[in-house]
C-alpha cells in the first residue's frame, strides 16, 4: 500500500514539474521590422514574400501586421529615417514549396537574389539538400528563402 501511495505522488509530482515547465517556456510571438515605407514594405511582403495580412490594432497607416506561422507575426512599424546597412547572418527566414517557382515570382518583378557566398542570382546548396537564396526587402533586411519541408 505504502509502495501505490510513493509511487503515485512521484507521477504526481512529475506531471506538475512537466506542466508547469512547459507553461514557463517562453515562444515567439512576432519579430519586428522599423521601415521607411511602410506600404511598400507591406506590397513586398505580401506579393513577393506571400504572407496574409492579420489585423493591427493601431490603424494608423503607420503598422502593418502579416502571418508567418501558426500564432507568430510579423509587425512593420514605418519610422525610419533611412536605410541601413544589415549583416547577412541576420536574416529572417522563410520555406517555400519550390524555390524555382519563388524564382519566377522574383524575375517577374526584376527582383535580384544571391546565393550564400553573394554570387548573384545564384543558389546555394546545403550540405543536407536544402536549395537556398537571399534577397533583401525595401530597407535592405536580409532574408532567407529555402526549400526546407519542416
Amino acid at each position: 500500500m505504502q509502495k501505490n501511495i510513493l509511487i503515485s505522488s512521484i507521477f504526481t509530482c512529475i506531471m506538475f514539474y512537466n506542466s508547469f515547465s512547459q507553461e514557463s517556456k517562453a515562444r515567439l510571438n512576432h519579430t519586428a521590422i522599423y521601415v521607411m515605407d511602410v506600404k511598400a514594405s507591406a506590397a513586398f511582403y505580401q506579393s513577393i514574400i506571400g504572407l496574409d495580412s492579420i489585423p493591427e490594432p493601431f490603424h494608423d497607416g503607420k503598422h502593418a501586421w502579416f502571418r508567418t506561422s501558426p500564432g507568430i507575426a510579423l509587425h512593420i512599424i514605418q519610422g525610419a529615417e533611412k536605410k541601413k546597412e544589415y549583416y547577412k547572418n541576420q536574416h529572417t527566414c522563410f520555406s517555400v514549396a519550390s524555390i524555382e517557382k519563388f524564382i519566377a515570382v522574383l524575375k517577374q518583378h526584376n527582383l535580384t537574389w544571391e546565393d550564400r557566398d553573394g554570387v548573384k542570382m545564384a543558389l546555394t546548396t546545403r550540405i543536407d539538400g536544402i536549395k537556398q537564396l537571399w534577397l533583401q526587402d525595401p530597407d535592405a533586411y536580409w532574408i532567407e528563402i529555402n526549400d526546407a519541408k519542416d
